[in-house]
């Protein structure tokens, strides 16, 4: 069957513990930490709709009500504020996702990796392409989104993409490594291989994945043949990997500045620049950063 190149879904894995933000993340999601006013699963969703995106599937596990609260019609925070004639944070609690976006909820029953939780979406995705964002990385643009970049470059391959951007050398046994043939016209990759956290002296080149994916559905069957890797999960990497062999598959260097908010330190870096970059706050916090006394 021939596979359409409208991107229309996206997939957010959000089941995993946070447990590096304990005490935060033990009755809270850690896709709820909130950056400035906004949580982490918002920005993520906010990119995807922006990319054109229209069904919002969410691979979450029985204990993380609040997201589906949160992107659900909240009627008795609606009707306080409509009360008290709150226009503005009506407005803006009615307006989470717009009208014509559906959300999907589905639980992982066990937490077998990255890769076993895009394979939980699979009915729900069908023979369509999909996209896959990680909370966790948030990525600060200054024109489109990193999402939306890559999607103007899935419309002209018509082949799986992935994000990429430059990494540390001490920091490369930390990232899925790519291998392969860049494109300079394009600002991307025709892939050779992928490595899921390799040794730093190992590793094929300097370019690490992110958390933004564009796949098509032939990774689920592939998916379902991928053997435990890495930690003892089914990992996405290594399905990509095998995905190579059978296809072409692109990676992009995207334009933005990443965040990983899955640390303490990129979660307080974010908050940061994305308080600089916020319309109300970013002229009263540069003040208060310029006239801290740090030594």
């Amino acid at each position: 069957m021939k596979i359409s190149n409208k991107l229309k879904i996206a997939v957010f894995p959000v089941a995993g513990m946070g447990t590096r933000f304990l005490p935060a993340t033990k009755a809270s999601p850690k896709e709820m930490l909130p950056i400035v006013d906004k949580p982490l699963v918002q920005y993520a969703a906010e990119e995807a709709i922006e990319a054109g995106i229209d069904t919002l599937i969410f691979i979450t596990n029985k204990n993380k009500i609040t997201i589906q609260n949160h992107f659900d019609k909240g009627s008795e925070i609606e009707a306080e504020l409509e009360r008290k004639k709150r226009d503005k944070e009506l407005f803006i609690v009615q307006n989470i996702v717009p009208g014509n976006v559906k959300c999907i909820y589905i639980t992982q029953h066990q937490a077998l990796g990255l890769g076993h939780a895009i394979l939980c979406a699979e009915k729900a995705v069908g023979n369509n392409p999909f996209a896959v964002i990680l909370a966790d990385d948030m990525i600060l643009s200054s024109g489109n989104g990193c999402l939306n970049q890559m999607v103007k470059r899935y419309e002209e391959l018509n082949s799986s993409i992935i994000a990429i951007e430059k990494v540390k050398k001490n920091l490369l046994n930390k990232y899925g490594i790519i291998d392969g043939i860049k494109n300079n016209n394009n600002n991307d990759w025709v892939l050779s291989n992928i490595i899921e956290k390799p040794d730093n002296d190992k590793a094929p080149s300097d370019m690490g994945v992110v958390g933004r994916y564009i796949l098509n559905p032939s990774i689920f069957d592939i998916l379902k043949n991928t053997k435990k890797g890495s930690g003892g999960e089914i990992q996405l990497t290594d399905a990509i990997a095998n995905q190579i062999k059978k296809e072409k598959v692109y990676a992009y260097e995207f334009k933005g500045k990443r965040f990983d908010c899955g640390n303490k330190l990129g979660f307080l870096q974010a908050t940061i620049e994305y308080g600089l970059n916020h319309n109300e706050l970013s002229g009263d916090l540069r003040d208060y950063i310029k006239n801290l006394n740090i030594k």
